[in-house]
């Protein structure tokens, strides 16, 4: 609007050619336009400062506005929840799906699994993203499978059953600065699945990661016995996708699948978490 790539290019004596922005003009009108709306619960331990999710509130907002539909965010401090100061069952009605959002360390964590089992009980949507996929993780390894004293041993070293453990490139490694697994990695998906379909039957994508945890694959087959079955794989051979069969959407992964979001190209698994919002408060 302000014509200064045109003026730049008189002043270098570059060719001008004018950009077509039609593609963007659409998707302005269509985000201005949304009149629809789906209310989404936050679960996170950094709600106070919502900038530290800002990556995966713009990843909701691509592909809210790739169905002409405006994302509500409802905050879910996990702290409030683990003092008892907020309950979720209070909240679980009034949203259509939760995003368990990623963070590092102990504070939180039992408010985190406390919500994650609500929401879960209530079969709506769920969404983990990294520490939140872990934490669905030791969830279900607690309340379904029956490991009463399940864990991560990021925030429990001694744990009888370390559903989630340390990067096996990880162990013995004592200056921890610079050495999280990161960057764009590939991940196999199984076919069939729903993780599979999300992505368009591909058989390998690239996610960016950022983590220095994993799902224990010992573990595997206890989860996949009682229908949470891993539906991606790292190089490495170890989840990095899991899913709840027979529901719409009970999902976690190990990436962050926001980094790689962009209003005209959203993320797949992002546009697939509101397309499941949509459809589930349809039926």
């Amino acid at each position: 609007a302000q014509g200064l790539t045109k003026v730049l290019a008189e002043k270098l004596r570059l060719n001008y050619v004018e950009p077509d922005l039609s593609l963007w003009a659409e998707y302005v009108n269509k985000f201005i336009n949304s009149e629809r709306r789906v209310r989404v619960a936050m679960v996170g331990k950094y709600t106070r400062l919502t900038d530290s999710y800002l990556s995966i509130v713009e990843a909701l907002r691509h592909a809210g506005t790739l169905f002409g539909v405006r994302p509500e965010l409802v905050w879910v401090e996990a702290t409030d929840v683990e003092r008892g100061t907020l309950k979720v069952e209070d909240i679980v009605g009034s949203v259509d799906g939760a995003v368990i959002l990623p963070g590092f360390g102990e504070r939180g964590v039992e408010g985190k699994i406390s919500a994650i089992r609500v929401f879960r009980e209530a079969e709506i949507p769920v969404f983990g993203i990294c520490f939140g996929l872990q934490l669905m993780v030791v969830e279900f390894a607690r309340n379904v499978l029956g490991l009463s004293n399940a864990h991560t041993t990021e925030v429990d070293p001694e744990t009888p059953h370390p559903v989630v453990d340390l990067l096996s490139s990880q162990k013995g490694t004592i200056v921890k600065g610079g050495t999280m697994r990161l960057g764009s990695i590939e991940v196999r998906l199984v076919p069939g699945t729903q993780a599979w379909r999300i992505y368009g039957g591909v058989g390998v994508v690239s996610e960016r990661h950022r983590h220095r945890y994993q799902i224990n694959p010992a573990y595997l087959k206890a989860f996949e016995e009682n229908g949470f079955v891993a539906s991606g794989f790292g190089p490495e051979g170890f989840p990095e996708v899991m899913e709840l069969k027979d529901r719409k959407f009970y999902l976690g992964v190990q990436y962050h699948p926001e980094f790689k979001s962009r209003p005209l190209r959203p993320s797949p698994i992002f546009a697939a978490f509101i397309n499941a919002l949509l459809n589930s408060r349809r039926s």
